[in-house]
């Protein structure tokens, strides 16, 4: 089990993850408030300013999984691979414009999820429903494959078993996120993520400048990833096919517009202390994009260094042991670890304050006081992570990513609701509830093929779209018409002074 490990890389990664642990224990008296109460511990009392929300923000949408699957498609596929840059460049005029009313209507309505401010909109429980249980479905995959990540590098060690053994070091790394998860809320993580995103940029920055030193240049490293893909044939290149392009746009435009409506990036918007802090992040993210970019150079440079995978998702562990000494590959598998604690944290929260407050709530126990809501909300996140350990220990891996490749597809179906409510209130509850069920089936089923999903379809044999993107226009066109028919008489429990900012009306 422990024969082949390596015990310099081994002692790195193992201080720094206990660093990260004692942080994770520590954050529950940093800015103190009452973790009984579910807008403390859920959304750290709502009082992350500007720079705390940027390393929240931006450790929660950057992920472990994201370091090891981007390179890994970009050492598959090439070109195709780099969609995730420009969807991560188009979300941020979104952020920018919209986000901050979201956050000012939501603080001063004393709202904590998507699903209540869906509520209080539209005044149709049965969306806020399917908001919620949208956003819950889709993360539980999605938490699932940073347990992936943390796998990835922990295999990379040498640690070696067979059957549930081989998962031992995950269930610690679980049982330990789970435990500093209950006790400090959203403070562990956003306390976590200033030392995650250090350690990504210095191992990015070194990756970059190292690595090339050593295989003769970028000019090599393109020259020799061209030929492996010339060799490869297919769809494989350092530029994109005639038949990629709508492709590879239509992926990136929908991706950006399901992003923040996952309910962890909400969470890690609703958490800051005011709308010109979520402003300035959206000025300041797009450094994460640049490191993103830098990121998927390292599938690039697999191929130069002589890497030979039979799963791509193991270069980039592979590509540091061969081209780094044993103790600063410790510290790159630790960061790349840290970075599947920060998401899989924020992750497990908002699907708990999701199920606590739109689902159990209205539907099971509408009288639950705040304390209520935090003590289900604790025990809600441990069920999540749980679930999420369940998958990786029970089911092939190759099923979680399928379901999470889904879940921008059904997270998608959320924007109309969410996204057209800050600006108006023509749209029917009925109508919207309407669209999201048609979206959800057709992009589903535009997704389904017998062998594997895949992401984008055929349209009419027109061109080739992102299934997301194609199930939302639909659903778009259904809320429209059907809301010209069904005019809603639910009131709305907002002013359009919520939308400008101002002092909170609730706590």
């Amino acid at each position: 089990m422990i024969e082949h490990l390596n015990w310099v890389a081994t002692y790195v990664f193992v201080a720094f993850f206990a660093l990260v642990t004692i942080m994770g224990f520590v954050a529950a008296r940093w800015r103190a408030g009452d973790l009984d109460q579910l807008h403390e511990w859920g959304l750290g009392g709502r009082r992350f300013g500007a720079w705390i929300s940027w390393f929240l923000i931006g450790g929660d949408l950057y992920t472990a999984y994201t370091v090891i699957a981007v390179p890994a498609l970009v050492y598959a596929v090439g070109a195709y691979g780099f969609f995730a840059v420009p969807y991560t460049i188009i979300i941020y005029p979104l952020l920018f414009v919209a986000f901050p009313r979201l956050w000012s209507v939501t603080h001063r309505r004393g709202y904590l999820t998507a699903g209540d401010f869906v509520l209080g909109r539209y005044g149709n429980k049965w969306l806020e429903l399917a908001i919620a249980l949208t956003g819950i479905l889709a993360t539980m995959p999605y938490i699932a494959l940073q347990l992936v990540g943390i796998e990835k590098v922990i295999q990379a060690l040498g640690f070696s078993g067979e059957g549930l053994a081989s998962h031992l070091p995950l269930t610690i790394a679980f049982v330990i996120l789970a435990l500093y998860t209950y006790k400090s809320g959203l403070r562990a993580p956003a306390m976590i993520a200033f030392v995650k995103d250090i350690m990504i940029y210095v191992f990015v920055i070194a990756a970059i400048i190292i690595i090339p030193a050593k295989l003769g240049g970028y000019g090599a490293i393109f020259d020799a990833a061209a030929d492996a893909f010339a060799k490869k044939g297919g769809a494989t290149g350092l530029t994109l096919k005639p038949g990629q392009i709508m492709p590879y746009i239509t992926l990136a435009i929908g991706s950006a517009m399901a992003l923040f409506i996952y309910p962890h990036a909400l969470t890690g918007i609703l958490s800051a202390s005011s709308s010109d802090a979520i402003k300035r992040n959206a000025i300041a993210l797009p450094a994460y994009s640049l490191v993103l970019g830098l990121i998927g150079l390292l599938g690039l440079m697999g191929h130069a260094a002589g890497i030979v995978v039979s799963n791509p998702q193991d270069v980039v562990p592979q590509l540091f042991l061969k081209m780094f000494p044993d103790w600063f590959a410790g510290f790159s598998f630790a960061a790349i670890a840290i970075g599947a604690l920060v998401p899989a944290a924020v992750m497990s929260i908002g699907a708990a304050n999701t199920f606590t407050r739109n689902v159990w709530k209205p539907f099971v126990h509408p009288a639950m006081t705040g304390g209520e809501e935090a003590v289900l909300a604790k025990l809600m996140s441990l069920i999540v992570k749980l679930g999420a350990l369940l998958v990786i220990l029970f089911v092939p891996t190759k099923f979680a990513i399928d379901f999470q490749l889904l879940g921008g597809v059904w997270m998608i179906q959320c924007f109309p609701a969410i996204i057209f409510g800050l600006y108006t209130r023509w749209f029917s509850g009925w109508a919207l509830l309407a669209g999201w069920a048609v979206g959800m089936v057709v992009g589903t089923y535009l997704a389904w093929t017998p062998g594997a999903w895949v992401p984008v379809h055929a349209v009419f044999d027109w061109f080739v779209a992102y299934n997301g993107l194609i199930a939302v226009t639909l659903n778009v066109a259904i809320s429209a018409l059907l809301s010209l028919a069904l005019r809603s008489e639910a009131p709305d429990a907002t002013v359009p002074d919520d939308y400008l900012g101002g002092r909170a009306i609730q706590a």
